[in-house]
């Protein structure tokens, strides 16, 4: 690979929004390093999967040091991995506020941390989260406290990173999707999903990679939330 092909890192990219991050990325010619717990080895050359919990400290440092060393360079970090219990506040146990904090926010904390000084010496460099609509506005009826404290947290550290960062040529924003037709969800739930958004549909993947690649390209943005979600953002319907 030339020092001049830009890098890409997306992490929970084995299926879904992940995966299609990756190949929309892959179309417009990056090289990816790919990480999640159940990524396999990919049969392109120019994605590099590396297998772990990016809540892991070892494991996100593994995958910020494959990026060095394969390629030179880091130019892209998109933050996606994530995982989502809906129930009632009171019914949230231990295990799944320690499950939710190390996949959303500590997964977030350490590639984040350990990408930022590449990207320093660079004096370039972009960051993506993938958030959730559901931050700015809850559904009634589909109870989200651990997504709303998580992505919630996402949310404002991505205007404060840009702040902190934008006069070290560095960019940082986030994508808010509403509900996505990923394999999460059944088929059968998929008329009733639709429902939860004015536009009357779910998302699909490519809507979101799409909006992940306009932030990409958009080199006076930064500090943005975009929000992907068929109008839920928007209030009450």
């Amino acid at each position: 690979m030339t020092s001049q092909q830009k890098v890409a890192i997306v992490t929970g990219a084995s299926q879904g929004i992940g995966a299609g991050i990756v190949k929309g990325y892959r179309d417009n010619g990056y090289v990816v390093v790919a990480n999640s717990r159940s990524i396999q080895a990919s049969d392109d050359s120019g994605v590099i999967a590396v297998p772990g919990h990016i809540g892991d400290r070892e494991v996100a440092q593994r995958v910020v040091e494959t990026a060095r060393e394969r390629f030179g360079r880091i130019d892209t970090l998109v933050n996606n991995a994530g995982i989502f219990i809906g129930k009632p506040f009171t019914d949230y146990t231990l295990d799944d506020f320690r499950s939710v904090i190390d996949v959303n926010l500590a997964g977030f904390f350490h590639v984040t941390q350990l990408v930022l000084p590449h990207m320093l010496a660079q004096r370039r460099g972009h960051i993506v989260q993938i958030t959730t609509a559901l931050v700015d506005q809850p559904i009634a009826g589909a109870p989200s406290g651990l997504a709303g404290l998580t992505k919630g947290g996402l949310d404002a550290v991505t205007r404060s990173l840009a702040i902190e960062y934008a006069r070290s040529g560095i960019r940082v924003n986030a994508v808010a999707p509403g509900i996505i037709k990923t394999p999460m969800h059944q088929p059968q739930t998929h008329e009733f999903l639709a429902g939860l958004h004015p536009l009357g549909r779910m998302g699909e993947v490519h809507e979101i990679v799409d909006a992940v690649l306009y932030l990409e390209r958009a080199g006076f943005v930064t500090g943005e939330t975009l929000s992907v979600d068929g109008g839920q953002h928007a209030g009450r319907w």
